[in-house]
């Protein structure tokens, strides 16, 4: 792997205890790729600078939320939305001005405890994801919604929209898909024997 890729956004990765196990876990991989970014393995935290581990203001930070079950009516690929869980506009503008993201990462279920034992969350800015593609990363690992991306490609798509440039994108995408293209061989192998 290269040297890691500037990004502004700092990209905070809240990782479930079990998901550390899991053979195709891409936090670690996402974490690498980005020079601005970190995981923290746990259940919970009293804070967000506890989880960051230094000094951080919640109103200039966001958490990809996990949101209800509907459809949202929208196109865009990321829909901010206010406390009653209505897209607010400009979702451009609002990632523009964040200092940070916090993604939750391990299986549905386990990402929900995550969001249910860090009420500090709810100080944070949410991001609902709308990816305008299936995950890549469904072609190996079954996700139970739509918009239901890997750890890797959800930081992708932010940061796509998020930073100036597409470098830090597309280089969690390659990293993503390298990871796939070696995990490959080994799902064969397992469902023929």
């Amino acid at each position: 792997m290269s040297a890691p890729i500037a990004n502004r956004l700092f990209v905070l990765i809240l990782q479930h205890p079990q998901e550390r196990r899991h053979a195709l876990s891409t936090a670690e991989a996402a974490a690498a790729v980005l020079k601005r970014a970190k995981i923290a393995v746990g259940l919970s935290w009293p804070n967000l600078a506890k989880a960051l581990g230094g000094a951080a203001e919640p109103r200039r930070w966001a958490v990809l939320y996990l949101g209800s079950a509907r459809p949202l009516p929208t196109d865009d690929a990321i829909v901010a939305l206010d406390r009653n869980g209505e897209p607010i506009a400009d979702a451009t503008r609002l990632l523009s001005n964040l200092d940070g993201i916090v993604l939750l990462d391990g299986t549905w279920s386990q990402a929900k405890n995550l969001w249910w034992r860090n009420p500090w969350l709810l100080k944070l800015h949410r991001l609902v994801l709308n990816p305008p593609r299936p995950a890549r990363y469904g072609r190996l690992r079954r996700e139970p919604r739509r918009e239901a991306l890997s750890t890797l490609e959800a930081a992708a798509l932010v940061l796509r929209h998020a930073e100036a440039g597409p470098e830090a994108a597309e280089a969690l995408l390659a990293e993503l898909d390298r990871l796939l293209a070696a995990a490959r061989p080994a799902v064969s192998r397992s469902v023929s024997a």
